[in-house]
């Protein structure tokens, strides 16, 4: 079997690591895979993967996410979409003599792109939703894109279940967890008998992984340490990660002026000096290879404006590690209050902190949550798992293609 993947994004994120890690497994179970995706480290990454990468400028999405979509000013970001139009355009007419067995798009804000591939290619297409969308019935434009994937998507694969809650649900809504290949050669912190090395005035150690920008809640994260600062917790904070991009000149300060670009770490490194949490507070940048830092951790705290759980979540869980998460009305697959962590309804840094601070400051407590999380990270998260379901999804509609075409 032959798929096609369209991914958005140029730069390697989180999106593109779970297709890495999900064609991975399919690659054993003999799937072959091109992407067409803007240059940047991703193409890097996916030729890596073994995986034939075609390389564009940049592909043209459309954004209908909660958080994301087009309003004020944000509408001038069509201009963007519409300048690489003819770059999208080029990169799907050059596969158009190449076959494939069905198109998998890696994020449903290139649903219009994807249509237009289903269209050239006569082929099924499979639309994977990673972020949480506005409501169905919350104006035209969300009625049109649920239209298009209840018309023309052959399967709607949500991340999970939250996700899932955002989209019209029907017979071609599936629900495949990222699944997560976690190699683990270090003891965990909640197994019985088995210390991160500590001593009695050692820190309990919280961390943050993810791109520094607002909506991941870092400054509030921050301002939660301020609050355990003065409360006398011990305890610290490691941030890895690092600004989306780094722009300078006009651009720069167009994309400022504009709110569309924040020197988030200048700012966060701002704060901790003002605060005076430079002892308690430690922004490593960008991590390379996070199985190095998940060791180090007792507590990974994800304070999202976005009101759902993130990858590092169901990381850290495999590694024994609870999590403070901020989501209103968890479901099942996002995280288990009290039992495979803390949630909070907003991002507010009182509740941050007097959530890190329960777990700081009770061990056992922490250690439970920490063995609770990992057996239910192995529960829904296991890649094998993920693959197995995404294969099935596959051969379902190349059977169903192959019928028709035959009859």
């Amino acid at each position: 079997m032959r798929v096609l993947y369209l991914h958005p994004a140029a730069a390697f994120g989180g999106a593109s690591k779970s297709l890495i890690e999900l064609f991975g497994q399919l690659r054993t179970r003999g799937v072959t895979a091109t992407v067409l995706v803007p240059a940047g480290s991703a193409c890097v990454a996916f030729a890596q993967a073994g995986m034939e990468v075609r390389s564009v400028k940049g592909l043209s999405q459309f954004d209908n996410t909660r958080y994301g979509h087009y309003r004020r000013l944000r509408w001038i970001i069509l201009l963007r979409e519409l300048f690489l139009l003819p770059f999208s355009l080029h990169g799907l007419w050059r596969l158009r003599q190449e076959r494939f067995d069905l198109i998998h798009v890696n994020e449903v804000t290139l649903l219009p792109l994807g249509l237009l591939a289903k269209w050239l290619l006569g082929i099924p297409l499979v639309v994977h939703v990673r972020s949480l969308q506005r409501k169905p019935n919350s104006g035209w434009r969300s009625r049109m894109i649920n239209g298009w994937l209840r018309r023309y998507a052959d399967a709607v694969v949500a991340i999970d279940h939250t996700v899932a809650g955002t989209l019209e649900t029907g017979p071609r809504l599936h629900v495949v967890h990222n699944g997560l290949k976690v190699d683990i050669s270090v003891p965990l912190p909640c197994d019985s008998g088995v210390e991160r090395e500590t001593s009695a005035q050692s820190p309990v150690r919280v961390g943050f992984l993810g791109v520094l920008i607002p909506l991941k809640g870092v400054y509030d994260l921050v301002e939660a340490m301020r609050i355990l600062k003065q409360r006398g917790v011990l305890i610290e904070c490691l941030v890895a990660g690092d600004n989306v991009r780094e722009l300078s000149g006009l651009r720069a300060w167009a994309l400022r002026k504009l709110d569309f670009s924040h020197d988030v770490r200048a700012e966060l490194e701002d704060r901790i000096v003002r605060y005076g949490l430079q002892p308690h507070v430690k922004l490593l940048g960008f991590v390379d290879d996070v199985r190095a830092l998940y060791p180090q951790l007792d507590i990974l705290c994800f304070p999202s404006h976005l009101d759902a759980a993130g990858r590092p979540v169901f990381e850290a869980a495999f590694y024994g590690i609870p999590s403070v998460v901020v989501v209103a009305n968890p479901m099942p697959d996002a995280i288990l209050h009290g039992v495979t962590g803390l949630a909070i309804p907003s991002p507010d840094p009182v509740l941050l902190a007097d959530a890190l601070q329960r777990l700081a400051e009770d061990a056992d407590y922490r250690k439970t949550l920490g063995r609770q999380a990992r057996d239910w990270a192995n529960e829904n998260f296991a890649i094998d798992n993920s693959a197995a379901s995404m294969q099935a999804i596959y051969q379902q509609l190349v059977h169903q293609h192959d019928v028709k075409a035959a009859g």
